[in-house]
């Protein structure tokens, strides 16, 4: 007779397989097309181990729930623990390394402004040395400044100081408020005359390094690097919560895997009497 542990744990694996599937068909899509960006590129290695691994280990609780192979479910249950022991693991570390930079609150302002230093240092690696040349050819391809260029937002200064920005066009497209520049619209900004102070007031040299030139702009900022760390870290603590969810899903499975094996053994057990 087939359990209803057999089944759950044989329906969840066959819906993770399909899964794993459609990860292998994308990667290896976005590997023979040619219009695929460099952002897009990066994502295929991965995204084709992920599937592989997927489809293997939800192929192996397949055979084992649904044709009570008991060495096969054996092996999926290991693994499954071990995933559950990791998922736990790396959700802890999530949590105390995305922690901090909740980012800063500018007077008058409708958006927030990010720096470097409000951030774990686990996190900064991720725009550090070589690795911020091409996330920022990666921010220029998506041309991430281009919606402050419609409406009234782009050249009507009390509009675009009340724009609730994204943390990477707070960072990116505009120089940070404490350089003082003159609003000319979204994405050109003067230095203030005669005050040579103003221009030197942001500690990380970014009132310097903003640029009018369109292909420019605050690539190059500190603040841009702190909003890109903002938005890594939004997406951190996004998948905080799936992994709990997946963990509190994880543990079913393997509970009902475990029921699976003993139902296993049971028809074996009757089978050679």
């Amino acid at each position: 007779m087939f359990r209803v542990s057999n089944f759950v744990v044989g329906l969840a694996n066959t819906l993770v397989m399909l899964v794993g599937i459609s990860a292998i068909g994308y990667s290896i899509y976005m590997f023979v097309h040619q219009g695929v960006t460099d952002c897009e590129s990066a994502i295929r290695a991965p995204l084709l181990t992920t599937g592989c691994i997927l489809f293997v280990v939800s192929l192996i609780g397949v055979i084992g729930s649904c044709f009570k192979e008991n060495f096969a479910m054996v092996s999926y249950l290991i693994i499954l623990f071990t995933g559950i022991v990791a998922l736990m693991g790396f959700s802890i570390f999530l949590f105390f390394v995305t922690n901090k930079g909740a980012g800063h609150v500018v007077s008058g302002r409708g958006y927030r402004e990010y720096q470097t230093v409000d951030f774990s240092t686990w996190l900064n690696g991720f725009v550090g040395g070589k690795r911020w040349v091409g996330i920022r050819s990666c921010l220029a391809e998506a041309r991430v400044c281009d919606d402050l260029s419609y409406g009234p937002v782009s050249q009507i200064a009390d509009a675009f100081y009340h724009k609730n920005l994204s943390p990477i066009q707070s960072g990116c497209c505009k120089p940070p408020s404490d350089c003082n520049f003159e609003f000319r619209n979204a994405t050109m900004w003067m230095p203030p005359t005669k005050n040579e102070t103003a221009v030197g007031a942001n500690n990380n040299g970014d009132c310097g390094t903003w640029s009018n030139v369109q292909t420019e702009l605050c690539y190059n900022c500190n603040a841009c690097k702190a909003g890109v760390l903002a938005n890594i870290r939004a997406k951190w603590r996004n998948l905080l919560v799936f992994n709990i969810c997946l963990l509190v899903l994880l543990i079913i499975v393997y509970s009902c895997g475990c029921c699976a094996r003993r139902n296993n053994r049971t028809a074996r057990k009757s089978d050679c009497a």
